[in-house]
């Protein structure tokens, strides 16, 4: 017997119609409202990247959430990658990897020079992440080196301070 093929989801960008079903989302997946919080106020703050927010889709509901918002290294425009989310009963269906690749390709195209994320060591370098100390890259609180993690998208990574934008906390 074979198994039944994956539901097929759409990546898109996300609209307006999309912020609160994205709050949802992001609420649900994390176990700290936190992450939620800090979506919203990089979106309202302005700091998110205009047109790099997307989602993914299933029978017209937003299952999955990326977004990149902007840092800094150095003077040096950089874009982070805000808490990427999933509904937890579509996590590891490849959802979030497929919004994130789309995310990512998109930056890349509209010639973001570099990405950072601080996250999970084991899930984001099969985007291509690599730790920001290999790029001169620093922080100015204490992080494990290799949960601070930078790649090049259409440009190269500066050496330098990283500043995030200031939701995060950081």
């Amino acid at each position: 017997m074979t198994n039944p093929p994956a539901p097929q989801f759409a990546i898109r960008a996300e609209t307006s119609d999309d912020i609160d079903a994205i709050h949802a989302l992001t609420a649900a997946a994390f176990s700290q409202v936190d992450e939620a919080e800090i979506v919203d106020a990089l979106r309202a703050s302005g700091n998110g990247i205009e047109g790099l927010s997307f989602v993914g889709v299933l029978d017209g509901e937003v299952i999955a959430h990326a977004m990149l918002s902007r840092c800094f290294v150095g003077e040096v425009p950089g874009a982070c990658l805000a808490p990427c989310s999933v509904q937890p009963e579509h996590q590891r269906t490849g959802v979030g990897t497929a919004v994130i690749e789309a995310l990512l390709t998109e930056a890349s195209h509209r010639g973001e020079a570099f990405a950072v994320v601080l996250g999970h060591p084991e899930y984001y370098p099969r985007f291509g992440f690599t730790p920001a100390s290999g790029f001169g890259i620093t922080l100015h609180v204490d992080v494990p080196d290799e949960a601070l993690m930078a790649m090049p998208l259409a440009g190269e990574a500066s050496a330098g301070a990283l500043v995030f934008a200031p939701e995060f906390g950081v």
